[in-house]
């Protein structure tokens, strides 16, 4: 979110500072801290710097963060945990005690008023038990700012991938109201982009660890090589292990070949296994490699994901937000704060 937001103000002519980073993950905050800078970023939950829950009195630690932080905040972005609110999770969907984490965005809105909120999450959030987004709207509201929030077809906004998100935006004057930033997004109607505008170029160019894939289990390279032999993009039933056949598992897309003329299927974290979703690479014998995936969740080769081990580099892909989206409303809202715009 941060990456888009950068790039966005970066074409208007304006510099970005960033002023408090946080994530839970150690390897997380430290791609951030290479990509943007170390200063002002913390290996922390977000709970524990706004602990203040429902009380209207600021903490210690709330006045430490906002003192650290200062005043004229203009953006404050955020993707809460999603997995708890996620079809494809089907261990704690909806009462996953993460998905409270949610209301941290008011709270953290609250300590530091910005003038433009942004909250990214997977469409279920609409059904959480606890109504998190919801209140989180709720609590906005009173805090004097104008909300607006929908569900964005990313593939409609150029991301070369089948991903819907659900937005809540924020916002405070000057800024306009919300629904005249996020209507545009929520109507997008773009050309969608294939696959091969992502990443036909990669092929047979490896230059590191990036451009490897995973190996595959020799159970899966014979299901694998049936798909290529046959030239087909579904596995058939009678191929696939008994928990992912029709009659007991929903998901066709398990263990199966991508199309070149179509965007890709949601990214996960799971894109180094064909058992997770449809990874298979459109015309090699493997499934995706990171950059490959990086590039189709909209993130430039330019972008240093460290030499973090493999799995930790597919969690961090497969839970990025595209940046085309905070780009996409960057380029909208940076206009309408009144800062100084250098014109190349």
């Amino acid at each position: 979110m941060t990456l888009g937001i950068a790039h966005g103000a970066f074409e208007l002519g304006c510099a970005t500072d960033i002023r408090l980073a946080v994530d839970c993950e150690l390897a997380a905050i430290r791609t951030y801290g290479r990509n943007f800078g170390r200063k002002n970023t913390r290996h922390a939950t977000v709970e524990s710097l706004f602990d203040g829950g429902r009380r209207k009195r600021l903490t210690g630690s709330e006045l430490e963060v906002q003192a650290s932080v200062g005043r004229s905040l203009h953006f404050l972005v955020g993707g809460p945990p999603c997995q708890g609110h996620s079809d494809l999770n089907n261990h704690t969907r909806r009462s996953d005690g993460k998905n409270a984490l949610y209301l941290q965005m008011a709270r953290a809105a609250m300590v530091l008023r910005p003038r433009c909120v942004i909250i990214e999450n997977v469409p279920a959030v609409l059904h959480d038990r606890n109504q998190v987004m919801q209140e989180t709207e709720r609590v906005l509201d009173e805090l004097g700012y104008r909300t607006a929030s929908g569900i964005v077809d990313l593939s409609r906004i150029g991301v070369p991938q089948t991903r819907r998100r659900h937005v809540l935006l924020a916002t405070k004057r000057p800024l306009r109201v919300p629904t005249a930033y996020l209507g545009p997004l929520l109507a997008a109607a773009g050309k969608r982009r294939t696959i091969a505008w992502a990443i036909s170029d990669l092929a047979g160019k490896p230059r590191g660890a990036m451009d490897e894939p995973s190996r595959q289990s020799k159970e899966n390279e014979r299901r694998a090589g049936w798909l290529y032999d046959n030239e087909q993009h579904d596995l058939p039933d009678g191929l696939r292990p008994p928990c992912h056949r029709r009659g007991g598992h929903s998901y066709r897309s398990v263990y199966g070949r991508l199309k070149w003329d179509e965007p890709a299927q949601t990214i996960t974290s799971g894109f180094t296994s064909m058992g997770q979703g449809r990874f298979l690479h459109p015309s090699q014998r493997r499934t995706l490699t990171p950059r490959e995936a990086a590039r189709l969740q909209f993130f430039p080769d330019f972008f240093d994901w460290g030499s973090a081990n493999r799995t930790s580099v597919a969690k961090m892909i497969g839970n990025a937000v595209p940046p085309k989206l905070t780009m996409v409303l960057a380029h909208q809202l940076i206009p309408d704060i009144g800062l100084p715009i250098v014109q190349a």
